[in-house]
């Protein structure tokens, strides 16, 4: 391959649709990637068809009844045993595709995963990845099948030590689940605390059980936490664990639902913050995962991910949005006037001293943190 960056395309995912109520819009992989593509992006970066995942690396996680209910759900006609497995809820929904379109992300995902453990690539982008909460028997919070997971075990194959940042609003429920007593991987997620957030999980005394104790790290903030506050919990918390764990490769979920003014969550993140994520994890020069999330702003998202990407190839974009995406934003009522956000955010007292008192907890209680394990 010719670039350090492999794309995976999400034209196939484009005109999957889970409802027109549903606050996730597939359609926002389409904005992105075109964004991607008029800032020239694509040409960067080496641009792969995502392929399906096997029944034998889904199942690695996921318990066969489950993955065939899921299948038997893919025509879209209820059966009353979906019911039982998460399906057809309001968060996930019973819909034609959803079998198919699940698969696929979570192959595309292998794919990423498989190209980076070869050494094609030092870093594999899937957008359409990043469905973080799915669980062994039962569909949850949008997610059918956990192809971060699944991305994973496939590191696995190949690396003694895995690290899994996840930056999503929301808490890495699933993934959390499965490494939970597992020392190979480390787990780390910022997330808004789950007394106000779905999953409801994710507090800072979740450290892992048996061999895995120590390799979960959750970082809790209190809702409209802003820059400063993120910014701290990076520096003292998610570097110095990644730096002492000495990881052989990485995962990353990208949820852009952390930023301001997403419709489902209480974060007041800027571009910020972000790109310090993105630019650290950039800077570990490490075999690189990467992978998309949450993010039901549109216009969030599709600056995100940009930024992302442009981070993973060191290029730097202007601020000012090519005149020739606008036309297509505007179908779908999308309205973007810079890339990047101005100023960084300042969060409210509460914020800050509850993030202060994480931290402290963290540095004198978590294993890997207060002693160096």
């Amino acid at each position: 391959m010719g670039s350090s960056v492999a794309f995976i395309d999400t034209k196939p995912f484009w005109e999957f649709d889970y409802g027109p109520t549903h606050p996730l819009k597939m359609w926002r992989l389409k904005l992105t990637q075109e964004l991607q593509k008029c800032y020239g992006l694509l040409e960067l970066v080496e641009v792969v068809e995502p392929r399906t995942a096997s029944d034998e690396e889904v199942l690695v996680f996921h318990e066969p009844d489950y993955l065939d209910a899921l299948a038997h759900a893919d025509g879209g006609v209820w059966m009353p045993v979906f019911s039982r497995y998460g399906i057809g809820t309001g968060d996930c929904p019973l819909m034609e595709g959803v079998y198919t379109a699940s698969m696929l992300a979570a192959g595309a995902s292998a794919q990423a995963a498989e190209l980076v453990a070869q050494g094609k690539v030092q870093t594999a982008f899937n957008m359409a990845g990043g469905l973080h909460h799915a669980m062994p028997s039962y569909a949850s919070g949008f997610c059918y099948i956990n192809d971060p997971v699944v991305a994973i075990h496939k590191l696995l194959q190949r690396f003694d030590k895995v690290a899994y940042i996840d930056i999503d609003a929301h808490h890495g429920d699933g993934v959390q689940v499965a490494f939970y007593r597992d020392q190979r991987v480390l787990t780390i997620s910022l997330h808004e605390n789950g007394r106000y957030l779905f999953p409801g999980t994710g507090f800072e005394s979740e450290m892992g059980e048996g061999d895995g104790l120590g390799f979960c790290v959750n970082v809790p903030f209190l809702p409209y936490a802003g820059d400063d506050v993120y910014l701290r919990a990076l520096d003292e918390i998610v570097f110095p664990a990644l730096e002492t764990f000495k990881p052989q490769a990485i995962v990353t979920q990208l949820g852009a639902d952390a930023l301001h003014d997403d419709p489902i969550t209480h974060w007041n993140l800027t571009t910020h913050s972000y790109l310090r994520a993105v630019q650290g994890f950039k800077a570990m020069n490490l075999p690189w995962v990467a992978l998309g999330g949450g993010g039901y702003n549109i216009a969030n998202v599709c600056r995100a991910w940009t930024l992302a990407l442009a981070t993973m190839l060191g290029v730097e974009l202007p601020d000012e949005i090519p005149n020739e995406w606008r036309p297509l934003a505007r179908q779908y009522g999308v309205f973007l006037e810079r890339l990047r956000d101005e100023k960084p955010t300042e969060s409210p007292p509460a914020a800050k001293a509850d993030i202060e008192r994480v931290i402290k907890w963290l540095k004198q209680n978590h294993p890997l943190l207060a002693s160096g394990k």
